[in-house]
């Protein structure tokens, strides 16, 4: 049985800086979802099909509903989290 086991970053505080970066990254990895998803044959559909391979997350990030976007966002800050709880440094 797997058992999920994401290295903590429950401790990690990141700078304004690096929160600002957040919403620019969740915007990018949501192109890079629908991009993929075109790839694959999806298009926009009022509702989710895997059958017709439509999906209503087919749209411009700032289309998308606030919960939609949040999963993109939290994707975004675990990993700027990460990258710090691994010792790495973020420098512009």
């Amino acid at each position: 049985m797997y058992i999920p086991n994401p290295i903590d970053t429950s401790k990690i505080e990141l700078p304004k800086e690096l929160l600002e970066l957040t919403e620019k990254i969740a915007e990018n990895v949501h192109e890079n979802w629908s991009k993929g998803r075109m790839a694959e044959g999806w298009n926009y559909g009022e509702t989710r099909s895997d059958e017709k391979k439509t999906t209503p997350c087919l749209v411009p990030y700032n289309e998308l509903s606030e919960s939609e976007k949040e999963y993109d966002r939290k994707t975004a800050l675990e990993t700027l989290k990460l990258i710090v709880a691994l010792g790495y440094k973020i420098t512009k």
